[in-house]
């Protein structure tokens, strides 16, 4: 089972792109509503500022599952471990739970930077490593290049993204896929099926979204900065979609409306 999917950690509270009070407003919020996931990245310039925030709600380090991601800027030999340490001083614990590649280097030759994420782990750096914005055959090669488990790809996911390729590739390599963008930034909530949907349960559009990513077999990233909307956003647990309900949202994702292409990261892969 996947790391994920344990526990209370299938839930995870993104810090993306918060910073200051509000950042710190929100990860208290969430972690009294229940979070124990909280993922962030160099590139999101607040690990200090998550690190401090989640240092003063006083949870027991071993409860929380810290994700941070190493920027692609920083995958020379020379230069890995010290951003690594960087993130370690900043979030102001011992270890990262799991430790992520944020995207593919821009030669999109994988291989070295797979192997200092595993040296990292072997050094005592993280407790697990993972990937992000990996496509399919990326998910494949990885296994051949480094020993033991990639608990994650964490990529775009969406009920307007198709993402069969790498659900696919998930289930043939036994690296589960996380979700980022997972209401689309916004645009699923000009489809009515959702609130539809949401009516049979007493559930809003947002909630059906991510009760649908969760039965995918996807774990899901959120944010909000409104405490009502934390709320929401962990109280997908005690419904579930039937799978005509599936069947209906699974047609959207023919829209294939991709948030992060090469307009807003040029060195994104060639999607599948």
């Amino acid at each position: 089972m996947s790391l994920y999917f344990t526990n209370n950690y299938q839930r995870a509270f993104g810090t993306f792109p918060l910073r200051g009070d509000e950042l710190t407003q929100a990860v208290i919020a969430a972690t009294e509503i229940g979070y124990r996931a909280f993922d962030t990245a160099q590139m999101y310039q607040n690990e200090a500022e998550t690190g401090k925030a989640l240092k003063a709600c006083g949870i027991d380090r071993e409860e929380l599952l810290i994700t941070t991601k190493v920027a692609n800027k920083d995958y020379a030999a020379d230069l890995f471990f010290a951003a690594v340490e960087n993130s370690l001083r900043a979030l102001q614990t011992d270890y990262i739970d799991v430790l992520l590649l944020h995207w593919p280097p821009a030669d999109f030759n994988n291989a070295p930077s797979l192997e200092l994420l595993a040296k990292a782990r072997d050094k005592g750096y993280a407790r697990h490593i993972g990937v992000s914005n990996y496509t399919a055959q990326m998910m494949r090669d990885a296994l051949k290049i480094i020993d033991g488990p990639i608990v994650t790809n964490q990529v775009e996911f969406h009920p307007l993204l198709n993402q069969d390729i790498l659900l696919g590739a998930a289930k043939e390599t036994g690296i589960p896929l996380a979700a980022y963008c997972s209401v689309a930034r916004g645009e699923v909530f000009k489809y009515p099926l959702f609130n539809e949907i949401g009516e049979q349960y007493g559930k809003s559009a947002a909630q059906v979204v991510q009760r649908w990513i969760l039965q995918k077999g996807v774990s899901v990233n959120t944010m909000s900065t409104k405490r009502e909307n934390i709320q929401a956003n962990y109280n997908i647990m005690d419904f579930t979609l039937t799978a005509s309900d599936i069947e209906k949202i699974d047609k959207l994702t023919a829209n294939n409306f991709r948030i992060v292409n090469k307009s807003l990261v040029p060195w994104a892969p060639d999607w599948d």
